[in-house]
């Protein structure tokens, strides 16, 4: 186990912070909670490797 799964990690946070957008705030919190991650996201993306390349994004089987 040489890689820690950060990936898992940073999913299980996103989803515990939805749900508890959620159950607290209603819709409305959980689309801002929703929309924010997504651009928190891509500036990580960005900050980590200077580009995106959204078609590694996508499950598509070759």
């Amino acid at each position: 186990m040489n890689q820690f799964p950060i990936w898992s990690v940073a999913g299980l946070t996103a989803g515990i912070a939805l749900g508890f957008a959620a159950a607290f705030g209603g819709l409305g919190a959980f689309l801002l909670v929703l929309v924010l991650g997504a651009v928190g996201f891509l500036i990580g993306r960005i900050v980590e490797g200077g580009e995106i390349d959204v078609s590694r994004l996508s499950a598509r089987r070759r």
